[in-house]
Order: C-alpha cells, then sequence, then structure tokens
C-alpha cells in the first residue's frame, strides 16, 4: 500500500487506475517557489514522509507553453485558479505556435530509503478553445492531435498522459526491487 499525497481527486483516480493499491492523504504541504517540478516535489516529500509511516508519494505537474516562455510551468496550479483556461487562451491569443507539454514529476519514499523521483512528458498544443468536459485543470484546452485531454476518457487518457508515463515508471521500478 502507497499513501498518495493529493487534494486532487483527478489525480488520485488517475493514480488510482495505474496502481490500485493507494490511499489518498489529503494532508496538505508547502510547495515553495522553485524553478523546477523536482525541487517542489522533493521539498514537499521530506516534509509529508516526517509525518506519514509508510510508503509515501507526490505529484507535482506543470503546462509548460512554447509561446509563453514555457508559462504557466511550476506556477500552473496558482494560474489554472487565478486565470483558469480562458486565461490562458487569451494570453494565447491568435499566435500560431501553441505547442506545450506537460510534464510529471512523482516524488517517492519508504521508511529508511532516500527519495526518488519519476518523470513523463506529453506533447502537444494549446487549442482555441476548451474541448471537454472529462478530467481537470487544463485538460480541455490542451490536445494531443485533434482531441483535448478534456475529451478523453481515464483509460485513453492513462495512455498517454505525463502522469501515467511518471506514476508507471515508478510501479515499473517498485516491480524490479
Amino acid at each position: 500500500m502507497i499513501y498518495f499525497v493529493t487534494s486532487n481527486k483527478g489525480k488520485y483516480a488517475e493514480a488510482q487506475a495505474i496502481f490500485g493499491d493507494l490511499v489518498q492523504r489529503d494532508i496538505g504541504y508547502a510547495e515553495i517557489q522553485a524553478d523546477t517540478l523536482e525541487e517542489v516535489a522533493l521539498y514537499g516529500m521530506k516534509e509529508v514522509a516526517a509525518r506519514l509511516d509508510g510508503a509515501v508519494m507526490l505529484e507535482d505537474a506543470g503546462l509548460f507553453v512554447e509561446a509563453l516562455q514555457g508559462f504557466p510551468g511550476v506556477y500552473s496550479a496558482y494560474v489554472q485558479k487565478t486565470i483558469g483556461n480562458a486565461g490562458i487562451l487569451r494570453l494565447m491569443g491568435a499566435l500560431e505556435n501553441r505547442s506545450a507539454y506537460f510534464k510529471s514529476v512523482v516524488a517517492y519514499v519508504e521508511p529508511g530509503m532516500d527519495a526518488v523521483m519519476f518523470s513523463g512528458e506529453v506533447q502537444g498544443q494549446i487549442g482555441f478553445e476548451a474541448r471537454g468536459k472529462k478530467g481537470f485543470g487544463y485538460d480541455p484546452i490542451f490536445y494531443v492531435g485533434e482531441v483535448s485531454l478534456g475529451e478523453m476518457d481515464l483509460e485513453k487518457k492513462n495512455q498517454i498522459s505525463h502522469r501515467a508515463k511518471s506514476m508507471s515508471a515508478l510501479k515499473k521500478w517498485r516491480g524490479n526491487r
């Protein structure tokens, strides 16, 4: 069993579909202002590992938009809460370069070991409109090909997503030990 520290029910559902043996723990932790997702995840892991006994993981993810010089990046959760998808679409306007990627970093620790991290990315583009009611966050404006993540069911999304890649890497690593 692994404790997955998150308040995000969407993240938990995606992770549960990959692992099956997760217990969600919504205990909150400090998210530092940092330049990389790895720094944020490692800092948070130090705090939650000291508070929970057992196998613990957390995940930090970001949307990186090329035309916006990587914004919102490590600030994705804050930007989603403040300006949301409509704000990102306004910032993009009629820009032709809509290339973007999602990146996920999973930090994992067990008692007696140092934290390990796994990452995953999915390349795509920011659409001109939000489409789909599935998923959460930026999913309706992030397109892979002609389809937004917001239009994909969980099974399809977990075949290609950044989060599925990072969590599958952790699952494989745990299975090979």
